[in-house]
């Protein structure tokens, strides 16, 4: 299973800017789909996550700005960044919670990362 993140870039402060994410290869599911982010010296950080269902969660600092969604059928994840600021700079990884071809449980994976940088 592989996970192949687009987007990113560089965006002004108030600006926005749409993450996509795509998984590939032999599964036989895809439960929860997410956002992470993990700025420099920092932990990485849940931002959104989506369940198979379509139920959201958000981080306090994502909520009202940020909207995650996802496509069943495309095996697409996206996040749409709105009102960026500064503080939201940070490599962006798409995750997945996918049970592979053959398994009998899910296992999570990662995206390899693009970076958001919001100028001021």
């Amino acid at each position: 299973v592989q996970l192949q993140a687009y987007g990113g870039g560089l965006v002004q402060a108030g600006g926005s800017l749409a993450l996509s994410c795509v998984a590939s290869g032999r599964f036989y599911s895809i439960y929860d789909m997410a956002w992470y982010r993990q700025a420099p010296g920092k932990q990485r950080d849940l931002v959104a996550l989506i369940t198979k269902s379509g139920s959201t969660k958000y981080a306090d600092s994502a909520k009202g700005r940020f909207t995650i969604s996802r496509d069943n059928a495309k095996n697409t994840v996206s996040l749409q960044m709105n009102s960026l600021e500064p503080e939201d700079t940070a490599v962006y990884y798409c995750s997945a919670d996918v049970r592979g071809a053959g398994m009998s449980t899910s296992r999570r994976y990662w995206g390899q990362g693009t970076l958001v940088t919001v100028s001021s």
